[in-house]
């Protein structure tokens, strides 16, 4: 992990938190006068170690939180088996394995020709053709 002094870590993940880079700066410990929080908290998101962090953590936090389609399955995997679950939900768990599993891609085969030739025109609907 990169190494960031306390204050720089604590803006990094504020702002990880927040979005807001000024507010996050204040919060962090920093001190300053008039706009010289806004200066200093962009000069901060230009840090290169700072933004490495912000990346790694963004990393670590979207593993962490965001379930991956493993997870996912085992889940629908574990409702499947549940001989307790509503039955709908252990059909809908079992729709969705197969699914994700490619069990519905419908294939559809065409056949004929093209001959490269494409004709566009106006048909006039007021104009019958008889």
């Amino acid at each position: 992990m990169i190494q960031l002094n306390i204050k720089q870590k604590k803006f990094a993940d504020y702002y990880i938190e927040t979005g807001n880079a000024t507010a996050s700066y204040l919060k962090a410990g920093y001190e300053a006068e008039g706009n010289a929080a806004e200066v200093n908290a962009s000069r901060l998101l230009r840090n290169a170690k700072v933004l490495e962090y912000i990346k790694e953590r963004n990393e670590q936090l979207e593993v962490e939180v965001i379930a991956d389609i493993t997870e996912t399955k085992r889940f629908w995997t574990e409702l499947l088996r549940d001989e307790n679950a509503d039955m709908k939900d252990r059909l809908k768990a079992s729709e969705y394995i197969a699914k994700t599993n490619g069990a519905f891609v419908e294939k559809k085969e065409l056949q004929g020709g093209f001959n490269n030739k494409i004709t566009f025109g106006f048909v006039d609907p007021s104009v019958s053709s008889a």
